[in-house]
């Protein structure tokens, strides 16, 4: 199975000091055994590049850096599969943006979800699943 990675979920396997932190990396190991892949989207990593490097969030942010090491690390990884948006997710973004009703503050998590579900994504791996459930179509895997 491919499950999409949103950036909460990515930046609690990162942060050790995060509060989910061993959860997640305990969800991650069982997806790694079960053989399963991840769907990533560029996005996806600028958004935890600006998360773990900001001392607001974190008494001990990730250098620059170091942010960029693990992002690329992410990117390369074997069992990493790089989603894009489409002309066709690009439409579904708009529509889904319209028929919701949804502001300003949900561009980023739409179009990742348009994005996913048009490359045929429809697990999603998140911290927030609220942001994705609107659209009747993922799953969230534990």
């Amino acid at each position: 199975m491919t499950h999409g990675i949103d950036t909460s979920f990515l930046v609690a396997i990162e942060v050790s000091s995060h509060a989910e932190h061993a959860r997640i990396r305990a969800q991650f190991q069982k997806f790694i055994k079960a053989g399963d892949n991840f769907a990533l989207a560029p996005q996806i990593l600028a958004e935890f590049i600006h998360v773990v490097t900001d001392a607001r969030r974190f008494s001990a942010p990730l250098e620059l850096e170091q942010a960029i090491q693990r992002a690329e690390i992410w990117w390369n990884a074997t069992e990493v599969i790089h989603v894009f948006p489409t002309a066709e997710s690009t439409l579904l973004f708009l529509h889904w943006l319209n028929e919701h009703r949804l502001g300003r503050k949900r561009l980023l998590d739409t179009m990742l979800a348009s994005t996913f579900l048009a490359c045929e994504v429809t697990s999603m791996l998140t911290l927030n699943r609220d942001d994705f459930e609107i659209f009747g179509i993922f799953s969230f895997p534990k």
